[in-house]
């Protein structure tokens, strides 16, 4: 699998909105700023992520971004999807033709049955993954922190 920063920058930015939509729309520059994240990837990354519907752009002043679905209806897999990051961990990307175009067409690499499992396997995964997991998983480490620093100024009661 070749998950490159475009699908790791894509499920970050989405955890960040989704924790953020509750106070009204999220604009890409504070997404930018907690995430350092550059303002014009996060453009090009949401312009694909709202052609798929999975986030809604509002204009104007106090404008931003909205989740277009419930946080429990975007799985991580619509997301890398959305934003064309490719899932296959198989030499000839899924067409059969692992040893390249000079040898005859459809000879597979000994190895190609195993990657191909893996893709599904993969793609499996990170559809059973929704942005409201990771949402509540990110909740739960800032509770988590927050405790810890509560503990460590001593004002624990």
């Amino acid at each position: 699998m070749r998950l490159t920063t475009k699908g790791r920058f894509a499920v970050t930015a989405m955890i960040d909105l989704a924790l953020r939509q509750d106070h009204g729309p999220v604009t890409l520059a504070g997404i930018s700023a907690r995430q350092e994240i550059s303002l014009s990837y996060l453009e090009q990354l949401f312009g694909k992520l709202r052609r798929h519907e999975i986030v809604e752009s509002v204009r104007g002043p106090g404008g931003g971004y909205n989740l277009a679905r419930r946080a429990e209806d975007v799985t991580v897999a619509d997301i890398i999807i959305a934003v064309d990051e490719p899932l296959d961990a198989t030499q000839c990307g899924g067409k059969e033709n692992c040893h390249g175009a000079e040898h005859q067409l459809g000879t597979r690499c000994m190895t190609h049955d195993l990657w191909a499992t893996l893709n599904a396997k993969m793609v499996d995964y990170l559809d059973s993954v929704s942005l409201k997991d990771l949402v509540d998983q990110q909740k739960q480490k800032n509770m988590e922190q927050s405790v810890v620093v509560i503990h460590r100024n001593h004002i624990v009661a």
